[in-house]
């Protein structure tokens, strides 16, 4: 029987609400503020369409987080740092993709799906279930 990601955690470099979604986009704009999992999901203010495309494909649902709304265990799990992408399989949490790895993709969506399967097999992890109509796969983790 082998080990199965049942949900997938992202955590933002960037703080989530208003003044935080403010900051990063004026620190963006200065050269301070700098998220490479925000170029794979987003396109300035909207979610990208090819994001939306890969989540609905993903057999899991996604949780995203912002720096002041992630869990203790995803913190501790990255040693703080973000962007991180992890998976939970079954009481554990594994890290799936760091800072470095998500720089290395470039924003590139199915760049960021190769790196996330690449791992994922690496791991010998498996998916918990089959890919379906996951359109509203980010739950709000609120």
């Amino acid at each position: 029987m082998s080990l199965a990601i049942d949900h997938l955690s992202i955590v933002y470099n960037a703080r989530g609400g208003i003044v935080g979604e403010l900051a990063y986009a004026i620190g963006r704009r200065r050269g301070t503020a700098h998220c490479a999992l925000c170029e794979v999901t987003h396109a300035r203010i909207r979610e990208k369409p090819a994001w939306r495309a890969f989540r609905s494909g993903l057999a899991v649902p996604v949780v995203a987080y912002h720096l002041n709304d992630r869990p203790a265990e995803l913190s501790r799990l990255a040693g703080g740092i973000a962007p991180v992408v992890a998976g939970h399989v079954d009481a554990d949490v594994v890290l799936l993709l760091g800072p470095e790895r998500l720089e290395t993709i470039g924003g590139d969506v199915a760049a960021f799906s190769a790196a996330l399967e690449q791992r994922r097999a690496e791991l010998g992890l498996e998916w918990a279930s089959s890919p379906s109509a996951n359109d509203d796969a980010v739950l709000d983790h609120r």
